[in-house]
């Protein structure tokens, strides 16, 4: 009895001392900018590739996809905020994976002291995404988003939406088309297999 008391101590210890760890700040490096929502610090000794924990800025860099309104100027921005920062850091959420399915890690990041995500969606260039859990800051997060829609600013602006939705259902299309294509080919496939065979049987059948 006394060792598994002692053991749900142990366990309580490590679990407590795992949430005070996820809500302290680690000081990082920048080594590169990415994009928008994406850059790689060097972490301790290691260089990780970071996601912006909760947003997602417009698509600039990706060659397999279509740049989004206001994807170029939310890079710029982030890459100016963190190349001129005198101090970086990282948060870990206690609600959130340390890293993704792509091995990013996956954090709240601080530049001098203030929240850059909180930044981003404040002045358009984000928007509130990928809320997996409950983590710490997404209801501040969604009321800065309320306020930029409701000014309408940049990737909120009447241009950028319609934009946006241009972009979406073209996607949408050339996706139906790809499919199309490769349901014919399917079948084709199908088609000529069953020539075979039976071409097959019937030359055993001849011998």
């Amino acid at each position: 009895m006394k060792r598994v008391f002692r053991a749900l101590i142990i366990l309580f210890i490590i679990f407590s001392f795992d949430g005070v760890f996820a809500l302290s700040r680690k000081t990082v490096k920048l080594d590169k900018c990415v994009d928008g929502d994406t850059a790689v610090f060097k972490i301790g000794k290691e260089i990780k590739k970071t996601r912006f924990l909760a947003i997602n800025t417009p698509e600039s860099v990706d060659p397999k996809k279509v740049s989004e309104p206001y994807g170029k100027e939310a890079s710029n921005y982030t890459c100016k905020k963190l190349t001129k920062a005198e101090k970086i850091e990282i948060q870990y959420d206690p609600n959130s994976e340390k890293e993704d399915k792509y091995g990013r890690v996956l954090a709240w990041i601080y530049v001098d002291g203030k929240l850059l995500q909180n930044d981003l969606v404040s002045k358009g260039y984000a928007e509130v995404k990928y809320l997996y859990a409950d983590y710490l800051y997404t209801d501040q997060l969604k009321e800065k988003e309320m306020i930029a829609k409701s000014k309408k600013l940049r990737i909120w602006s009447d241009e950028a939406v319609e934009q946006r939705k241009e972009i979406e259902n073209n996607s949408v299309k050339t996706n139906n088309i790809k499919n199309q294509k490769n349901d014919f080919f399917d079948y084709l496939e199908d088609f000529l297999i069953k020539i075979v065979r039976k071409l097959v049987k019937r030359i055993k059948s001849m011998l």
